[in-house]
């Protein structure tokens, strides 16, 4: 259900033993874009946490943060976000549980950040569901609910209307791949610059790394390279020898620096650099395919499909500019 003014209505749930950050992070996020509203929902009759005497100490729990909004406004709710939660084991209040049935059954998106993710579990509602959670919890998760299919170093993981995530860092992901999704990747690029934060990473980077990244970013240039030639051939040969190194130690160095294999980014700036064109300019679908580096506008449509989940065309319709006169728009720079 949208607000009165037409704006999506995100719920965040302001929890016993809440996190925090959890909470601060979207309501942070989204309320940097006009086109949400932001509710920060609970019992306000509750102590923000219910049983201190176990807390373990040094852990920022939401003691401090108050609803401002009742339970009961989460049924109004087009987006509901749960966050993380310290002793996961240990059950939520039954009101938020029934609070988080309710918006899932009626259809709302969820956000789970952190620990969250076992109040969706609790519900039901992943029974059957592919789901992420902070590494530290991903056995627990598994042992607890096994009928939840628990990915392991996921940043994120989006299953239908309900997106888990890891810890806040990923939140910040998380948040931004649902105003991706609602409005854009120009618009999401922007809100990730207003909070001082990267574009928005795939749902397929890992969590963590075993091998510390480096000190500085070695292969930048590399990858500038390969950004101002995106519509030209891109192989991992042709990156190591701009870097100037031999193939193995590229992609050795490569997937320390970025965290995926150098195909895999190359692909992401491709689909990246796709949808700012649909969303900014009138270029048809093959002057797109070519200047992006898909080749022909019928493997453009495939892959756009299969990795955004709707055709050009229809991402466009949703995202695209009100203007058609955008023809001389110059290919956009895309970057991480």
């Amino acid at each position: 259900m949208r607000s009165r003014d037409d704006r999506t209505i995100v719920a965040i749930l302001a929890m016993p033993r809440a996190y925090s950050l959890d909470v601060s992070i979207p309501a942070h996020v989204f309320g940097r874009h006009p086109g949400y509203r932001v509710l920060v929902c609970g019992d306000q009759n509750l102590d923000a946490v219910d049983d201190a005497s176990d807390r373990p100490s040094g852990v920022d729990v939401a003691a401090d943060i108050r609803p401002t909004h009742s339970l009961s406004d989460v049924e109004y709710a087009d987006i509901v976000v749960v966050p993380g939660y310290e002793n996961p084991s240990r059950p939520i209040p039954e009101g938020y549980l029934k609070a988080v049935q309710l918006a899932g059954e009626r259809g709302a998106r969820m956000v789970a950040v952190c620990t969250g993710v076992f109040a969706l579990a609790a519900s039901g509602m992943l029974d059957g569901k592919t789901a992420t959670t902070h590494w530290q919890y991903t056995d627990q998760l598994r042992t607890t609910y096994p009928e939840v299919d628990v990915a392991e170093n996921r940043l994120f993981v989006e299953d239908g209307a309900i997106l888990t995530s890891a810890g806040a860092g990923s939140g910040i992901d998380a948040c931004l791949h649902v105003i991706q999704s609602d409005f854009g990747t120009t618009v999401a690029g922007d809100v990730a610059k207003d909070v001082v934060f990267s574009a928005a990473r795939s749902a397929n980077e890992p969590q963590y790394m075993d091998v510390p990244s480096p000190p500085r970013a070695g292969l930048q240039a590399t990858r500038e390279w390969v950004i101002e030639n995106i519509g030209s051939s891109i192989t991992v040969q042709r990156m190591a020898d701009h870097s100037r190194l031999s193939r193995r130690t590229f992609i050795r160095h490569f997937v320390r620096e970025t965290g995926i294999p150098p195909m895999h980014w190359v692909a992401r700036q491709r689909i990246l650099g796709a949808r700012r064109l649909l969303e900014s300019s009138d270029w048809s679908v093959e002057r797109i395919a070519g200047a992006t580096g898909f080749g022909t506008a019928a493997n453009f449509r495939n892959i756009f499909r299969r990795e955004v989940g709707v055709t050009p065309t229809a991402y466009r319709k949703l995202h695209g500019p009100s203007s058609s006169d955008n023809d001389s728009v110059s290919p956009p720079t895309v970057r991480l």
